[in-house]
Formats: structure tokens, C-alpha cells, sequence
């Protein structure tokens, strides 16, 4: 008899583009999961209501998401909508009674982003979804009973949350009914901008600092091709941030042999920058090319693409509803 595949669970915000950052850092692995792992992936969009969003465009975010996460390679019958399952909130509310207030508030990315908001508006307002997240993160987690979770380790704490939830609640209702979600650590790679490389590729700096995974191939090696190398001078013997990253992208681009060979003129003091920033393009433009053709013809019929969509979270949908069934009978709740 065929073991049965073991279960990955991972997300994303409908906020901002899908830059290279983002697709290095998270979807590129995703893709690559899903030859190995039964994979269950949403798109969070209750999670992007904690910091500030604009009502009119979280839905148009969302497909628009949606369709890129397609392009780039996820399967759609892998894909929900988070609040298309509104069991998600529901065992968010169960959990919280399970959660301290001592834990959430100590959360670095809470501290983080309530100082971003501070930062970005005097009289910034700070919602208690934006402390409680990490709950609700635990419930995307845990309702499907996931048995791995890709993960940096900047989301560490989080995923030691959903672990100490999932035990607290073993612990009260008398049964090991949730796995223990392990991580599954993803090697991140570093990309910063190419515009000021001592700091992270993000869109919400700016068009120049982040190179978009769909965009037209002459705009991508201009953005290469105008990306900081030196800085000043630099500390013998130690790499600038600027080139460190051109050889960064070179890697997770996955051209080995390009960066072996460059590296190893670096190394020798006969480093052309053109060479390398060329090599990175390329890297780049492959990478690009087919995701945004396959995105061109799932623009074609966005219909059919909200359909499909919709479908795979009414699916996944009846998995999130026979936990929640399970977990109300373990609490002594009423169910329907």
C-alpha cells in the first residue's frame, strides 16, 4: 500500500507586487514542493486587513495574486481564498481561548509593525488584528492538520506559536487531536534592492527598489543593468553589499555554473561588473518570460481562472469544516 503523502501548508498577503524577493524567498520553493508534498497554499486576505488597506482594491489584489501565483507555477487545485472559509475565523476566536495576551504581545513582527504605523502616521491606529494575527496564522495552520510548514526564521516565533496553541488545546480536551506542525525550513535566499542593496527588496520602497517577476524583459536588465555595486570604499577583503547581491540573485536564479566562473574572477581582482550584471539578467529574464506568458493567457479568461479558484476552496473548504466540527465536540460546543 502507497504511504500517503505528507500535508504542507503555507501563505501569502495580497499586498504589493511579486517581486523577485518575494518569488526567491517563498513561491519558488512552493512550486518545488508540490512534486514531493500534498500542498495546501492560501492567499490571506484577512491577514491583510490588519495594517492599513484600501477596501475598493483587496479584492482586485487578491485574483490579481492569484493569477500571478498561477503563472509562476502553483497549481490552482493548491489554491484558497481565506475568507471564501470562514472556519479559518472561526477557530481563530476557539484558539484566542487558548493563547495568552503575554505571548502575542511579545511577537517581534507585532512590535515591528505597530512601529512601521507609528512611523507612517502621527496618530497611527493599531487594530487588535494586527496583535491577534498570529492566532489566526495558527488556525490557517492547524486546520488542516498540516504536517510541515515552510518557513524562514523570521516566521519562527510564529510557527512556535501554532505548536504551543496546538498543545495547550491537546492538553484541555484530554486527546492528542493536533499534529505538532514541524517546520520545514526554507533556505531564503537574501535579495535586497538593487537600488540600495543594504536594504531588502520591497515594493512598498518604491518602483526602483524591487524588479517585478512579470515585468517587460528591456525593463528588467535596465533595472540590472543600473544596480549599485560599490558604495565607497570598502573593507579589504570583504565583499560590497551591491555585488554581494547581484551574486546572491545570480544563485537563486539557479545559474551555478555563471556564478562559479564569476566568483572566481572576483576572486582574482578581474571581475568585469558588466559581466556579472549581464549574467544576472539573463538568469532573471528566464525566470520571467515564461511566468509572464502564462500570465498573458490567464488574463485572457480571468473568468474561468475565479471559477477554478473558487472551486478548489469549496474543496479544501470541506476539510477546514470537519475540523472545526471536531474541535466545537472536543470544547463542549454546539454544532449544527
Amino acid at each position: 500500500m502507497e504511504n500517503k503523502r505528507k500535508q504542507v501548508l503555507s501563505a501569502i498577503q495580497p499586498t504589493g507586487v511579486l517581486h523577485f524577493g518575494r518569488y526567491f524567498g517563498a513561491i519558488s520553493n512552493w512550486v518545488r514542493l508540490q512534486q514531493e508534498y500534498d500542498c495546501i497554499y492560501g492567499v490571506v486576505d484577512y491577514h491583510a486587513m490588519t495594517m492599513p488597506f484600501n477596501p475598493k482594491k483587496l479584492r482586485e489584489q487578491s485574483w490579481d495574486l492569484i493569477i500571478n501565483l498561477i503563472a509562476a507555477g502553483i497549481k490552482p487545485e493548491n489554491l484558497f481564498v481565506q475568507s471564501l472559509i470562514p472556519e479559518h475565523a472561526e477557530l481563530c476566536w476557539i484558539f484566542n481561548c487558548f493563547t495568552s495576551y503575554g505571548q502575542l504581545s511579545r511577537m517581534t513582527q507585532f512590535k515591528d509593525k505597530s512601529k512601521q504605523n507609528q512611523e507612517n502616521a502621527e496618530d497611527a491606529f493599531i487594530s487588535a488584528g494586527l496583535l491577534d494575527y498570529p492566532v489566526l496564522q495558527a488556525a490557517d495552520i492547524l486546520i488542516y492538520r498540516a504536517d510541515y510548514v515552510p518557513v524562514g526564521k523570521d516566521q519562527e516565533q510564529h510557527l512556535e506559536l501554532s505548536r504551543n496553541i496546538a498543545q495547550r488545546f491537546n492538553a484541555q480536551v484530554g486527546k492528542e487531536y493536533f499534529v505538532l506542525p514541524e517546520p520545514l525550513w526554507a533556505e531564503i535566499p537574501k535579495v535586497m534592492s538593487t537600488a540600495e542593496p543594504t536594504r531588502k527588496m520591497s515594493a512598498s520602497l518604491g518602483e526602483k527598489h524591487n524588479i517585478d517577476l512579470f515585468a517587460d524583459e528591456a525593463r528588467i536588465r535596465k533595472q540590472i543593468a543600473s544596480a549599485v555595486t560599490d558604495t565607497g570604499p570598502a573593507q579589504e577583503g570583504v565583499m560590497s553589499a551591491g555585488v554581494e547581491n547581484l551574486f546572491a540573485l545570480l544563485r537563486a536564479a539557479g545559474r551555478m555554473e555563471a556564478h562559479e566562473a564569476l566568483m572566481e574572477n572576483y576572486r582574482s581582482g578581474t571581475l568585469k561588473y558588466v559581466d556579472l550584471k549581464e549574467a544576472v539578467a539573463e538568469g532573471l529574464v528566464a525566470i520571467s518570460n515564461p511566468a509572464r506568458a502564462r500570465r498573458a493567457e490567464l488574463l485572457s479568461d480571468k473568468k474561468a481562472v475565479k471559477e477554478q479558484v473558487k472551486a478548489s476552496s469549496a474543496r479544501i473548504r470541506e476539510q477546514a469544516r470537519q475540523t472545526v466540527r471536531e474541535v466545537k465536540e472536543l470544547c463542549g460546543l454546539m454544532n449544527v
